[in-house]
């Protein structure tokens, strides 16, 4: 058995645990304050949340760990929860995605743990400590994506595992496009915005035809595979699992970061920017010059994305995780 921890904030965590779940030959239990995703295939442990009781004292620690708020009954009972079931059910390794204070309580249980490292600046002594007591350090991204990781030194960067971005779509080869005028998907994402530059872009390019998923606008769908596939253009923000369909649906990009920690989605911005992915990357939502942005997208070629997103992360992420003890 393998307890996989999934971060509450953000759909990504969700995701690639359950393809991986599903591509593993073993039980997984999901452990998460986040509710039991209706695609999880196992168990599901949801626990208290911690970040809920009002102000929070010394949260870091001193700067030692990232969450930790002195006195917080949430974090108490999640901790004693985690702690009694690692017990119980003994599983013999855990997943950390993402979370140093996890990996720290099952590393203290003797149970190896396998992190899941997210792009950005990670060089703070908290995640220093996580990524230490690993037996093993996963990046869902592919090695030409260098610079994923940015003020850390080189042996821990030297540890990452990149296996590829992991969608929970298969690859697909391009469509016939259906008849119409071109068309262009916006990703706000799970926590994105959209405000008046996207009305603007869309007055701006009368002649394409907008599809907006976002969850504060109430147009967000679980399932975005045929809108996304339907594009002859994607905007999407710099997520990972954003990122990782479009690279599965083959469709060129327009790609704007949004403000994440550590610098996550900038970081990833900056990698795309430099590499040979069919992307047009901007550090913000622009304001001005969509009808060429978007003809310029149009035209690169998106089977350049098939290194990024081979479709077979989640296999490999399965198979690293059979051989760790």
């Amino acid at each position: 058995m393998i307890g996989y921890y999934v971060h509450h904030q953000g759909a990504g965590h969700q995701h690639r645990a359950a393809a991986l779940a599903r591509a593993l030959d073993e039980p997984v239990v999901g452990l998460s304050s986040a509710p039991r995703p209706a695609d999880w295939p196992g168990e599901w442990l949801h626990l208290d949340r911690d970040d809920e009781g009002g102000t929070a004292l010394d949260p870091t620690a001193a700067g030692r760990l990232h969450w930790v708020p002195l006195g917080d009954a949430g974090l108490r009972r999640r901790t004693a929860r985690v702690a009694q079931w690692l017990d119980a059910a003994r599983p013999r390794l855990l997943v950390a995605d993402v979370s140093v204070e996890i990996a720290l309580l099952a590393r203290l249980h003797g149970i190896p743990v396998v992190t899941v490292v997210v792009p950005g600046c990670r060089g703070d002594a908290a995640h220093r400590l996580g990524f230490d007591v690993s037996a093993e350090l996963v990046g869902l991204w592919p090695p030409e994506a260098a610079g994923m990781l940015r003020d850390v030194p080189a042996e821990v960067a030297g540890r990452v595992r990149a296996l590829g971005g992991l969608s929970r779509f298969p690859v697909r080869r391009p469509r016939p496009r259906r008849p119409g005028p071109p068309r262009v998907s916006y990703l706000a994402g799970t926590g994105g915005r959209v405000d008046d530059a996207v009305d603007a872009a869309r007055a701006q390019t009368a002649g394409w035809e907008w599809s907006v998923l976002s969850r504060q606008h109430g147009s967000w769908v679980a399932d975005p595979r045929a809108v996304v596939e339907d594009a002859d253009v994607v905007v999407t923000h710099a997520g990972q699992n954003a990122l990782a369909e479009v690279a599965a649906a083959r469709r060129p990009a327009v790609v704007v970061p949004q403000p994440r920690p550590h610098d996550e989605q900038v970081t990833t911005a900056d990698v795309l920017a430099a590499g040979p992915w069919p992307a047009l990357v901007e550090p913000v939502f622009p304001a001005q010059g969509w009808e060429r942005r978007l003809a310029e997208a149009a035209a690169l070629d998106g089977a350049a994305w098939a290194p990024w997103c081979d479709g077979a992360a989640a296999d490999r992420f399965a198979a690293l995780l059979r051989g760790t003890r």
